[in-house]
């Protein structure tokens, strides 16, 4: 059996490791890797293959810096090449983004089967690039691995599975068999990191596209850094907009992309967690932290109603609030929301059968 990985952002190496370690332990599968080029910065792409042991990408088709629809089609056409190459039995897409679309695509035209990792999340917010990826690669594949209980009701309310053309399989999430393989592993970054901090990332277009959005947010940040240093690693697209003034803030460490090993040592180290991402917000969780969560709303709501995140928006009165409850939040971690650590071996199990 061939499986070619399609994979380009920085989360999705993560959960391809977690998936590609499991491959190693059937013979009886070989694995191709093609990396679209989504994320290309040294800190957001090559370090993760080198301390992950991800193997090298057999293609990487340098598709980036373009705009949604430019990009989708440019990787549409060069995993199409990559695929009628290749042929393989199985293409593995993974989470929400361009990358994950295109190749799903490309497969789909070829009469190749398509699993996804990471399906049935909604965050039914369709100004979201993201949940378009995932409604349109999820109605196209022909299995889809569910994370949660919650993903895989949402596939089931839109009838997604009711033709028999798809197979809906509660898996588990990689993120966490990730998590716990290479924690021991864990990094100190090469800077100094004070005794108790905030771990902060803003990267998503809703945020970082919005002035006033922004603005409130680092409003809340400025607050916050008056009782407790944040350290934020900035996308590289986010320091590009960031007003100079907001750079200024003191006991705000503004700090380059880090690499997977170093992240967990932070997620290991920090308070709590102050993020617009999705898998940093189970990471948090992974690492027993407390998260909120700078958007309007979430997939992983499951953290919402364990009371482990806090969905606040860019509210700067809310953040402040959120941020001021914590201490006050007494969480039970050992509940098992996303498969403790045994995805990747349902999947490949599930592959195979």
């Amino acid at each position: 059996m061939l499986i070619t990985h399609i994979i380009g952002a920085r989360p999705q190496f993560i959960k391809a490791a977690a998936v590609s370690r499991e491959i190693a332990k059937y013979p009886e599968i070989e694995e191709k890797i093609v990396h679209t080029g989504q994320h290309f910065d040294a800190n957001m792409s090559e370090i993760f293959f080198q301390q992950m042991k991800i193997p090298e990408p057999d293609y990487n088709l340098e598709v980036n810096s373009l705009s949604h629809g430019a990009m989708t089609a440019r990787m549409l056409k060069k995993i199409e090449k990559v695929l009628l190459s290749e042929r393989p039995d199985w293409v593995v897409v993974y989470g929400d983004t361009n990358s994950t679309l295109a190749g799903a695509l490309a497969a789909k035209k070829l009469h190749i089967k398509v699993a996804h990792v990471e399906a049935g999340l909604r965050s039914f917010n369709r100004r979201m690039p993201e949940e378009i990826n995932r409604i349109l690669t999820d109605k196209i594949s022909d299995l889809l691995f569910c994370p949660t209980d919650s993903a895989v009701r949402n596939l089931q309310n839109e009838g997604i599975g009711s033709d028999h053309l798809t197979e809906i399989f509660k898996s588990g999430d990689v993120m966490q068999d990730a998590a716990i393989f290479y924690s021991k592993f864990s990094c100190k970054p090469e800077f100094e990191i004070p005794e108790k901090f905030v771990l902060a990332t803003i990267h998503r277009a809703e945020n970082t596209d919005d002035p006033q959005k922004l603005n409130n947010i680092f409003n809340a940040f400025q607050k916050i850094a008056e009782k407790i240093t944040i350290i934020l690693p900035l996308h590289p697209r986010t320091r590009k907009i960031l007003p100079q003034e907001i750079k200024k803030i003191s006991n705000l460490k503004l700090i380059s992309p880090v690499g997977y090993l170093e992240m967990i040592y932070l997620l290991q180290n920090c308070e709590l967690v102050m993020t617009d991402s999705g898998g940093l917000q189970k990471e948090a969780f992974f690492f027993q932290k407390q998260c909120i969560t700078l958007r309007d709303e979430t997939e992983w709501i499951e953290l919402v109603d364990h009371g482990f995140n806090s969905v606040v928006g860019s509210d700067t009165r809310k953040i402040l609030f959120a941020f001021s409850e914590i201490k006050e939040k007494k969480n039970d971690y050992s509940i098992d929301l996303y498969g403790n650590g045994k995805a990747s071996e349902r999947i490949l199990q599930k592959l195979l059968s």
